[in-house]
């Protein structure tokens, strides 16, 4: 194999709302936490150990506006993207590094009926939309069967 590789699939639920940042040309970012854990029993204590990393993810624009929408702290989501190492300046001049996710693509698994209404709705009566994603879906909806 010739070239490189940087993708990331992850499944997991928020661990916060989505925080909006709103730039003056009319772009935008979205970033929110995502946990995902492992679960096994320790041979020498024979007790359960879930382990739970957490994920910082990042959605731009449209997808951002998407994911503020639609979705709420403890929802599951999947995301697919690519790892970026982000260098900044605290306020004390100190130089620090954060890991992120650029999320290219992701879909909304929690199901209908536990999502909660839009946080914005247009009008007072709107209805929450389906299942929303950028590109494709994990799992085919009964719906799109052919039989």
């Amino acid at each position: 194999m010739s070239g490189t590789l940087n993708k990331v699939m992850l499944i997991g639920n928020l661990g916060d709302e989505v925080k909006m940042h709103y730039f003056d040309d009319k772009n935008c970012v979205g970033r929110f936490p995502i946990a995902t854990s492992e679960s096994y029993t320790s041979k020498q204590t024979n007790e359960r150990i879930t382990n739970t990393e957490w994920h910082n993810i990042v959605v731009r624009n449209k997808a951002a506006e998407i994911c503020e929408k639609y979705l709420s702290k403890g929802d599951k989501i999947y995301i697919e993207g690519r790892i970026k190492t982000r260098k900044w300046t605290d306020d004390k001049g100190m130089e620090r590094y954060s890991v992120e996710i650029q999320c290219d693509d992701f879909t909304f698994l929690t199901p209908k009926g536990e999502q909660q209404q839009p946080k914005n709705p247009s009008t007072p009566n709107a209805k929450p939309q389906p299942q929303a994603s950028t590109t494709k879906s994990v799992e085919p909806d009964a719906d799109d069967l052919p039989f």
